[in-house]
């Protein structure tokens, strides 16, 4: 099957999408760690394991999305 320019784009809307979602909880999450008493070597390793969660988290969501409606 041939994927259709349109198709392609929503794909790649979604993808970049999700890298902001992830990139704005990890952010998020390493501040809040950061105010809490962490170092800041820790709160990064903690914004970093939350980037990794939600985007491996909404990456499977997209490739289920996308699996349902094909």
């Amino acid at each position: 099957m041939t994927a259709s320019p349109t198709r392609l784009m929503l794909l790649t809307l979604a993808l970049l999408a999700a890298l902001l979602l992830a990139m704005l909880s990890a952010v998020a999450a390493a501040l809040l760690a950061y105010w809490d008493g962490t170092s800041l070597p820790g709160s990064l390793q903690r914004g970093g394991a939350v980037f990794a969660g939600t985007l491996t988290l909404l990456v499977a969501l997209l490739a289920f999305g996308a699996k349902c409606l094909t």
